[in-house]
């Protein structure tokens, strides 16, 4: 169980320090460019889920993100899985929920500033370091239940 605390809490520090850099540096500024083109920081206000679903839907996305990271650790506790894999993914998943639900909760929106996009024809959703940790660890979620370690 150590490894999964160390891994959300970690993924904690790195979101909050991130989001509160993205709050002082890049609101009400025309954010970084990192690559011109391609890759950027830019403050955004997500009121919303993954790629702007449910707007506006903020008590309901607090519920989801408590009832899904309560179940996961509860998982976690009970059931012990061997797969590292597995107990690494599950950790990420809940840092980054957590990460994003302090947002919701604290701000009423998640703040999102990475932004990558080629030239002005294709810009993929702005996000950040929570919805990193939820995309890689529900990647590594689905290697487990391919390989039928769960």
């Amino acid at each position: 169980m150590l490894l999964e605390v160390v891994i959300i809490v970690l993924g904690l520090l790195l979101d909050r320090i991130s989001k509160l850099w993205a709050l002082s540096t890049l609101k009400d500024s025309l954010g970084v460019t990192i690559i011109k083109n391609f890759f950027a920081f830019e403050y955004l206000e997500n009121r919303g889920a993954a790629f702007g679903i449910l707007q506006n839907k903020l008590w309901l996305l607090v519920v989801i993100t408590i009832l899904v990271a309560s179940g996961m650790i509860f998982y976690l506790i009970k059931y012990k899985p061997n797969s590292k894999l597995l107990r690494i993914s599950i950790a990420m998943i809940v840092s980054g929920a957590i990460g994003n639900l302090i947002d919701r909760v604290y701000y009423n929106f998640v703040v999102d500033f990475i932004l990558v996009h080629y030239k002005e024809a294709y810009y993929f959703p702005t996000f950040n370091v929570a919805d990193i940790l939820v995309s890689v660890g529900t990647f590594f979620l689905i290697i487990c239940i391919l390989k039928d370690e769960i």
